[in-house]
């Protein structure tokens, strides 16, 4: 498959932000429970943000979906480690998202994540729900291009993958990670999922679905309500009326995370202000972020 160019922002809306916060919550008071798809998509579309927030003392905390077991292999080394690749080990991805899992934990130090973990670990984990496929934890969907150029559904989709899963499965363990984490803000992918990718757009439902479940208790835990939701922003619509929010963050920190995702993303050194996914094709490397409330509202409210 193709790797799409990460949508680049760029345009501020009337009336934008600057925080991702309730105004009346400092950093250091805040907890943010960020929910991605896949290891890389932290530090490409919201790693700037993540440091900055880190920086002045908030507690930022990570639920990966998947491993990214069916991402493309950029480094000859290691490409047998890519699906349908001479010597690859497996047909599922398990090795290379074992690799992913070590290039994550790289990237979310040089981030300043609190802590880290993938679905079906603790606590993203709902053990009286489960994982109907059996794994304990979710597989890569993959993807292909239509013709309208935008990101659709693999033509060879596991039975494992987080696509695959009933969304209330894939919530309740959203649900279970945000009853422990109880975080002020949570921020995923708004509802396009960027370009479409069929996890990223899952990853929205099941994290919408899961802050409306845990405001119920369960297993014991109690409930928690979520102040604020944010969705990471493509391309800028301007008819879109919802809030916007524009973060300049820690370009430092956001290359030093991207550089960690050796598998997925070169950094040229002779271009310090662009990277590169598997297709080659240079793209902006910019630490101002951009991003739509999805629910809650930023003017005001307090949790402890």
């Amino acid at each position: 498959m193709s790797i799409p160019q990460y949508p680049t922002a760029g345009t501020v809306t009337e009336g934008a932000v600057d925080s991702l916060l309730p105004s009346d919550r400092a950093p250091g008071g805040a907890r943010i429970l960020w929910v991605h798809a896949h290891p890389d998509d932290e530090s490409i579309a919201t790693g700037g943000s993540i440091a900055h927030y880190a920086r002045n003392g908030a507690s930022n905390v990570l639920l990966t979906m998947t491993r990214g077991e069916r991402g493309e292999v950029i480094p000859a080394p290691l490409r047998h480690l890519e699906v349908g690749q001479p010597g690859c080990p497996d047909t599922d991805g398990t090795a290379l998202g074992l690799y992913r899992v070590g290039e994550l934990d790289d990237a979310a130090a040089a981030l300043g994540f609190s802590d880290r973990f993938f679905a079906g670990e603790t606590p993203a984990l709902d053990e009286s729900v489960g994982f109907a496929n059996g794994l304990g934890r979710y597989l890569d969907s993959g993807m292909s291009w239509g013709d309208d150029g935008r990101a659709q559904p693999a033509e060879d989709v596991s039975p494992a993958a987080l696509t695959s899963a009933t969304e209330d499965e894939a919530a309740s363990h959203v649900a279970a990670a945000i009853r422990t984490v109880r975080p002020h803000v949570v921020v995923t992918y708004c509802d396009d999922g960027g370009y479409g990718h069929p996890d990223h757009v899952r990853t929205h439902h099941v994290t919408m679905l899961g802050i409306s479940q845990a405001a119920t208790p369960a297993n014991g835990a109690e409930a928690w309500d979520v102040q604020l939701v944010w969705g990471t922003e493509g391309d800028v619509d301007l008819a879109d009326q919802r809030q916007q929010a524009v973060i300049a963050g820690d370009l430092d920190a956001k290359r030093a995370a991207m550089t960690a995702h050796a598998t997925q993303i070169v950094l040229p050194e002779d271009a310090p202000e662009t990277f590169e996914l598997s297709n080659g094709v240079p793209q902006a490397l910019t630490a101002t972020e951009h991003y739509r409330l999805l629910s809650g509202d930023s003017s005001s409210g307090d949790h402890s």
